[in-house]
């Protein structure tokens, strides 16, 4: 195979790879989740509350005017914007205007690690509404698409581009070698860098807005340079920017000791960027995160970008006993690249997962473990390399040294799509920690007529067995409504069962009683007419299930 074939072959597996951390993105592409709500979620309280309580798993900062509380009715009661404190949001509601049913709490916050966060969720006062109302933005897609996965894996990829090149020109580079070819190779990475910075900047405005990319308007982009991320991006842009500046005299070997020294001060703050804006800000030991992951991208960008340019560059062409020189040099550098991505990957790693179980019990554990298992494949053919080398025969056999470097690149190709993915994905500790609803057994619900709002629950809505019926009637404004007369009636038409009269009790002027027996499981029709005076009488009809 020549070399423009293996080329083609390598770009080709990188862009299917690319495709496979385009795959479907969910709303939990997010990284605080919600530990407690008060109300709890489904919750059925006696009384409508005057406040909501929502807390997040690490520090939050509310999307202004994307947290509501709507009633039963579907109109707003949250009283201006919530109220935050560390990971508690706290949402008031007006004094006025609670009627009973089922209230919807929809919320959109950016988390410490900067990924925006929506969600939902409902409680009832007194009962459940037949039709509870809706978020606006229900849908299951992330608003950005696409576009987050990416912008990690374009970044990711020019991180290799960028750092190889001028590694190897500035310390191991041949006089004779020409060095045009390394020189646009890491400019190119610099590119992609910021390709993905500007990706990541547009992706963030639309998850923050909750919109697609193409509704974005000109303030929702300049909206994001007012948040953490968004200065983040911004200095890492202009890092870029200072180091094409820098770049070309070290790649050209015309640099003294300063400018290079100036190049590995800018890229080490540029590696810094990637920590600050992910996962290890919102770590339980934020500092110690940040220096782990910063170690670890720089151990795995010297490491392999230096490798992609060794295999493009110097590997063929290359006299022997030049080769006998540069690789034990490069595998030195290489050994301790290594040995910096695995101790700082796996107290990371540790840090994240938060305890075992959570390795193969949470998605970010599987991927890890995915991650983990190609970088002993890329290790060991690594190990097989460096055994030529200390043998001193690599050097005469760049063929193969070039075959087995391109199988580590391979990989390591789909190892970028799986770290895309995986910054994508909640960290392990925050596994099973999510609030959990409140159970009940029997059907609750609330009805609203013309006259009056209707509050009932059956219990246990069982086949077979003796059922209590309690009903409620209370006026719009959540005030109790004598009833006079009461009507109830259960019909199953799905079985020929006609309407059967129930009798009910008043033990209350605006509550009554009844026992039920369901003869067979079913979708029951269940009627409750109420006469609250000599003229006006209405009626509530809903579907039962019984089981």
């Amino acid at each position: 195979m020549t070399t423009r074939a293996r080329a083609v072959a390598l770009l080709g597996l990188i862009l299917a790879t690319l495709c496979a951390a385009l795959g479907p993105t969910s709303p939990a592409a997010a990284h605080a989740v919600v530990v407690a709500t008060t109300p709890q979620r489904d919750e059925v309280l006696g009384y409508a509350p005057r406040e909501v309580l929502v807390t997040f798993s690490e520090p939050i900062a509310a999307v202004p005017g994307r947290v509501q509380v709507l009633a039963p009715d579907g109109k707003r009661i949250n009283v201006g914007e919530p109220e935050v404190r560390d990971g508690t949001m706290r949402i008031g509601l007006r004094a006025a205007d609670r009627p009973l049913g089922t209230y919807l709490v929809s919320y959109r916050v950016v988390s410490a690690d900067s990924h925006p966060v929506a969600g939902s969720f409902t409680f009832s006062s007194g009962a459940p509404s037949a039709t509870p109302p809706l978020p606006a933005d229900a849908g299951t897609e992330s608003p950005a698409g696409t576009l987050m996965p990416v912008t990690k894996y374009v970044g990711y990829l020019g991180l290799l581009l960028a750092v190889g090149p001028p590694l190897l020109t500035a310390t191991m580079w041949p006089r004779r070698r020409s060095r045009r070819g390394a020189t646009i190779v890491a400019l190119v990475g610099l590119g992609l860098v910021a390709a993905g910075t500007v990706g990541t900047w547009v992706g963030q405005a639309a998850q923050v807005v909750g919109a697609p990319v193409g509704q974005l308007s000109v303030a929702d982009l300049r909206a994001v340079a007012d948040t953490d991320i968004g200065l983040v991006l911004a200095v890492r842009l202009a890092l870029v920017c200072l180091a094409a500046a820098l770049l070309p005299a070290v790649t050209r070997g015309t640099a003294g000791r300063r400018w290079i020294g100036a190049l590995a001060v800018t890229g080490v703050a540029g590696l810094v960027t990637w920590p600050i804006a992910g996962h290890p800000v919102a770590s339980p030991v934020p500092p110690v995160s940040i220096v782990l992951t910063t170690v670890h991208i720089a151990g795995v960008t010297v490491w392999l970008g230096g490798l992609l340019a060794l295999t493009v560059f110097l590997l063929r062409g290359t006299h022997e006993r030049l080769l006998a020189r540069i690789l034990p040099a490069w595998s030195r550098w290489a050994t301790l690249a290594v040995a910096w991505l695995v101790t700082a990957g796996v107290l990371q790693a540790a840090i994240e997962l938060g305890r075992p179980s959570a390795l193969f019990g949470s998605a970010y554990g599987l991927l890890l473990c995915a991650k983990a298992a190609l970088l002993a494949g890329i290790l060991a053919v690594a190990a097989g390399q460096r055994r030529l080398i200390r043998r001193q025969v690599a050097a005469g056999q760049p063929r193969r040294v070039a075959r087995a470097a391109g199988v580590e690149l391979a990989v390591t190709a789909v190892v970028l799509a799986l770290t895309a993915m995986l910054v994508q994905t909640p960290p392990g500790r925050t596994a099973g920690t999510a609030a959990t609803g409140v159970s009940r057994e029997g059907v609750a619900q609330s009805l609203t007529t013309d006259l009056f709002t209707l509050q009932f629950d059956v219990y246990p809505a069982a086949a077979g067995t003796t059922n209590s019926l309690h009903a409620y009637v209370y006026t719009p404004q959540a005030k109790e409504l004598p009833v006079a007369e009461w009507t109830v009636t259960a019909a199953l038409p799905a079985a020929g069962i006609e309407p059967i009269t129930v009798e009910v009790f008043a033990l209350e002027p605006h509550h009554g009683s009844a026992e039920i027996h369901f003869p067979v499981a079913g979708d029951w029709t269940l009627r409750i007419s109420a006469r609250t005076s000599e003229i006006d009488r209405s009626t509530a009809t809903t579907t039962v299930t019984i089981r």
